[in-house]
């Protein structure tokens, strides 16, 4: 709760508390402060315990900081088994300089995973199509491209 307070805040706010409430009254003040926030804590426990028994018993696992969206998806992006097959095939190094190799038109070489032999292009397209991230040559200063009517 009080994680990001630095020992200078600390020290300020105990000589705050001094001068404010002063050396008498100041032990008094901290188990008053102490003993509410036991009653708040103790509260709390019960009212999760009474949320838990009305549930029933198939949500004896629940923890109510699942209710917090982030934790929640930290806990299912862990245990999700597919998420973590997808993470260790998925190499973004390899993809990125993959696609600057495309944007600049370099070839690229062909993929280890066998795809030489199945009548694949370098870039990894099957033998036939074309090569949507080749450049492609400019057409001479006589020619038009062509128009299209309807894109425009």
């Amino acid at each position: 709760m009080f994680t990001d307070i630095g020992a200078l805040e600390l020290v300020t706010l105990v000589v705050l508390a001094v001068l404010v409430f002063g050396p008498d009254k100041l032990p008094k003040v901290i188990q008053d402060v102490s003993r509410f926030i036991r009653k708040i804590r103790e509260f709390s426990d019960s009212a999760k315990s009474d949320i838990r028994s009305e549930l029933g018993p198939e949500f004896k696992d629940f923890e109510f900081e699942d209710l917090n969206p982030k934790t929640f998806l930290r806990k299912q992006l862990e245990n999700n088994e597919d998420l973590k097959d997808l993470r260790s095939t998925f190499d973004l190094k390899k993809e990125m300089n993959e696609v600057a190799d495309a944007v600049h038109g370099r070839e690229t070489l062909p993929a280890v995973n066998g795809s030489a032999g199945t009548g694949a292009t370098a870039n990894g397209s099957p033998a036939g199509t074309p090569d949507l991230l080749k450049k492609q040559d400019r057409p001479a200063a006589a020619e038009r491209p062509p128009y299209d009517s309807d894109a425009t």
